[in-house]
């Protein structure tokens, strides 16, 4: 049952997202720019959505901000984000959650690569993008009690906080 609500308010926040996307992304917000530094970028933000970087400083999320492979992302109750990694997967982070991309590479022109994503809590839906039709196996998604290979391309997990 809990995950019928988790998926029921993924799919109400992404709705809301997309009724408030941005037009037009502007200039990224963090100084990654080697392409080997950057990850991914915040697609859509909706309430209050933090990124966490290397340096453990966090700064408020905004659309159009780049991702390196080893940032968090945390929202609060009643807040959203979607995030596009360079290989096309789509990541949706739901309410009161916290996402750590712990490894991303990918290679546009081999397209081979792989990542590593923990859901320390909350909700996360991800749509795989080429690394995980290519090679699901590089595809692996932690929570506190599991961790999970990926051999489809649209699913949704959810890791309840530990007392």
């Amino acid at each position: 049952m809990r995950n019928l609500i988790a998926a029921a308010w993924i799919a109400a926040a992404l709705a809301g997202l997309d009724a408030t996307a941005q037009s037009s992304i502007t200039k990224p917000a963090s100084a990654v720019t080697d392409e080997a530094q950057r990850a991914g970028i915040v697609k859509q933000v909706r309430g209050t959505v933090r990124v966490l970087g290397s340096d453990g400083i966090a700064r408020p999320a905004s659309a159009g901000e780049v991702l390196a492979p080893i940032d968090r992302i945390e929202t609060e109750a009643d807040s959203a984000a979607s995030v596009v990694l360079r290989d096309g997967t789509t990541l949706l982070i739901g309410p009161s959650s916290r996402m750590h991309l712990k490894e991303f590479h990918f290679d546009s022109t081999t397209r081979d690569g792989g990542m590593l994503v923990g859901l320390l809590k909350g909700s996360l839906r991800m749509i795989t993008g080429l690394i995980g039709k290519t090679q699901p196996d590089a595809v692996r998604v932690e929570t506190q009690t599991a961790t999970i290979g990926i051999r489809g391309t649209d699913f949704i997990v959810q890791a309840d906080a530990q007392p």
